[in-house]
């Protein structure tokens, strides 16, 4: 596994800066979960959701950013065959439950917004239980789908993988033989987990965004679009981040660029997640402000 070892020179600042990412991603998302559990003006689908998703980028930043802390701390710079699957199965599968996530809380913004009178009704315990539970399980099984197939994959080129983790682009580009399976299977979840999790949470805002046009009061405009501003932004930056990464041409693909890319949707944005859910609502930041 090269990692970041091609840029000698920066070794101990990305080192540290891997470690702090580590930390503050554990602490902050650890403060959102248990700020949720022990606020009952919190315990909403709403911050449910909200918890479910930092629990998420805990177990994401872990799937990678340890073994990455390894790489750059010891000479030895192998993986065993299945801790790189193992890695792959987790990657993959908290890839595809936060795009999942994301459009489970788009439609949550979207009944509380266009169907404020039947929310509470909708948005039971039931359901939300249950859309959060299917979450995890069709993301899992999913993934386990492609780890089916790319445990199959024959190596006979290069062994090194020039990457921080075990992505499956980056195994397929090592592998040999005819792959048409594993590869319309990708593109299938892509299709499937991807751009279909994309499009719903695109029509949820045009419908949300068509109805605060509706509302006549500035300050019910404001207050509405406001409980939407932080969830928008989270789907912008990592829905963004895997387009960019993703859609681009083959020519295009740069090693090191892919790296640089793949370090911000697996580590950053879990990182600023949680400073992006307090500093911009209301409801937290009155909570902080009361315990400060």
């Amino acid at each position: 596994m090269v990692g970041f070892s091609d840029v000698p020179q920066l070794h101990l600042p990305l080192l540290l800066a891997f470690y702090l990412m580590y930390i503050l991603t554990i602490t902050g998302n650890s403060f959102i979960v248990l700020l949720v559990i022990f606020h009952t003006a919190l315990q909403k689908p709403m911050y449910f959701f909200l918890c479910n998703l930092a629990s998420l980028d805990m177990g994401y930043i872990s799937s990678t950013l340890p073994n990455l802390i390894r790489l750059h701390s010891q000479s030895d710079k192998r993986m065993s065959f299945i801790g790189c699957i193992s890695q792959q199965f987790f990657f993959t599968a908290f890839t595809i439950c936060e795009y999942i996530l994301l459009t489970v809380m788009a439609y949550d913004r979207y009944v509380a917004i266009c169907h404020p009178l039947h929310y509470t009704c909708i948005m039971n315990g039931n359901t939300t239980l249950l859309l959060a539970k299917g979450s995890w399980l069709a993301s899992f099984f999913s993934s386990l789908l492609v780890v089916l197939f790319s445990s199959h994959l024959n190596f006979c080129k290069s062994h090194v993988i020039n990457h921080f983790f075990c992505e499956i682009t980056s195994l397929l580009k090592l592998s040999c033989g005819k792959n048409t399976d594993i590869i319309v299977l990708i593109l299938l979840e892509g299709f499937v987990c991807g751009f279909i999790p994309f499009m719903f949470i695109l029509a949820s805002y045009i419908m949300i965004v068509r109805t605060i046009k509706n509302i006549h009061v500035k300050d019910g405009r404001m207050k509405a679009f406001s409980t939407c501003t932080s969830h928008l932004t989270v789907v912008i930056l990592f829905c963004g981040t895997i387009i960019v990464v993703y859609m681009r041409p083959p020519s295009m693909y740069e090693p090191a660029q892919d790296k640089l890319f793949a370090l911000l949707y697996t580590a950053v944005i879990p990182m600023i997640n949680p400073l992006i859910y307090t500093l911009r609502n209301g409801e937290v930041k009155n909570i902080l402000k009361n315990k400060i």
